[in-house]
């Protein structure tokens, strides 16, 4: 599998021919919408408090501890060829320092890139066992921009908060301030996802089985029972919704997980995939991290509000086309959202007078019977 050749300190990575991207900086691979989710959440109330404080308090060699204590380390010896994976992640995102890696025992396939001072990747059995190899490359080179866009601090960060907010769920005003940073941070951590997901395209540079991993997460390993088309037009389905109550319930199914759901992952990297900043990168042409110290922050504010209107307009939800039809000033917006919503009543439609004192089909507002609790597993 390897052919030995070492550079910059990597050694025994594989033998394929895969693009390298020397000094590479994280804001050729990085989502709009990962850096001003991040932004946001840097100007949350009390983060800059709360992250000074954690980062000095956190058991970081307590957590370091743990995963070799009672974990496999991926090396030479151990796991072998995930080892290999992840030289040559780093081989080809240019990272200088590989980050430790553990196996460990859980059934549920996840992957994490966690950490304070040095990142440390995590994945599960459940996850080696589930993927194939050019899969399993995606994967160890998503968890490296991870580590490469310094997400593994704000993650550790998340872990944490979330378990304090379990901890602390009786003192209601404790909970509440917790749980808004704890809220931000996913938000954030989401949109992150996205990044991460397109460096593992720069490392595996096989669309396919970037596909194929997303769907085996999503379905199982029951590859010959799936299909990616049909697989993307699941995200064309969600994402079109039916009507505003629909994407009322997106966004409460989506508040409580780290992760976006997997159609929209797969749409939204094919989507880059085809784009021509992803082959401009292929081709050699993106931004070195010896220029990150010149770059305007108010260039990437203005990148992802550019991002933000294009996506608002082209858009097929509901809930978006209304808020395009509010900037475009559309009339008969009341009627339109009364119609959206009508499904929450159990009210039958009744006549509202229009201005020739004739009647109009329109529904009563919201009843009793609202969205009732709705949440989705990580």
């Amino acid at each position: 599998m390897s052919d030995g050749h070492e550079h910059d300190g990597h050694e025994n990575v594989p033998s394929r021919q895969r693009r390298r991207f020397p000094g590479i900086s994280s804001r050729a691979y990085e989502h709009p919408a990962d850096r001003s989710a991040l932004v946001a959440l840097r100007k949350l109330s009390g983060f800059d408090t709360v992250f000074k404080a954690l980062s000095g308090l956190l058991p970081e060699r307590s957590l370091r501890l743990l995963f070799l204590s009672d974990s496999v380390r991926v090396s030479d010896q151990q796991f072998a060829h995930l080892n290999d994976m992840l030289r040559d992640a780093c081989y080809i995102l240019d990272l200088e320092k590989v980050p430790p890696m553990y196996v460990n025992q859980d059934p549920v396939p996840n992957a994490m890139c966690i950490g304070l001072d040095e990142p440390i990747i995590v994945v599960t059995t459940g996850l080696v066992e589930l993927l194939d190899e050019e899969e399993m490359r995606a994967v160890i080179g998503h968890e490296v921009g991870h580590a490469l866009s310094g997400h593994a601090v704000y993650r550790t960060i998340l872990l944490f908060l979330t378990s304090l907010a379990v901890r602390v769920a009786w003192i209601p005003l404790g909970n509440l301030a917790i749980m808004a940073i704890v809220t931000a941070l996913r938000e954030w951590f989401r949109k992150s996802e996205l990044s991460a997901d397109r460096a593992g395209l720069l490392v595996g540079q096989d669309l396919k089985a970037s596909m194929r991993g997303l769907m085996k997460i999503a379905g199982g390993n029951h590859l010959h029972e799936m299909n990616v088309d049909a697989f993307l037009k699941q995200a064309e389905e969600y994402e079109a919704g039916g009507d505003l109550r629909d994407s009322v319930l997106k966004i409460l199914n989506v508040l409580p997980r780290s992760h976006p759901f997997t159609t929209v992952r797969a749409a939204e990297l094919k989507k880059w995939a085809e784009s021509r900043d992803f082959q401009r990168i292929m081709d050699g042409h993106y931004p070195r991290r010896s220029e990150d110290k010149d770059t305007s922050v108010t260039d990437s504010f203005r990148e992802s509000a550019s991002h933000y209107a294009t996506h608002v307009k082209s858009s097929k939800d509901p809930l978006m086309k209304l808020v395009t039809d509010i900037a475009g000033g559309a009339g008969d917006l009341g009627g339109r959202v009364r119609r959206g919503f009508g499904g929450f009543t159990s009210a039958p439609p009744r006549d509202e007078p229009g201005p020739d004192g004739t009647g109009t089909d329109g529904a009563d507002g919201p009843g009793t019977d609202g969205p009732g609790d709705a949440g989705s597993k990580n």
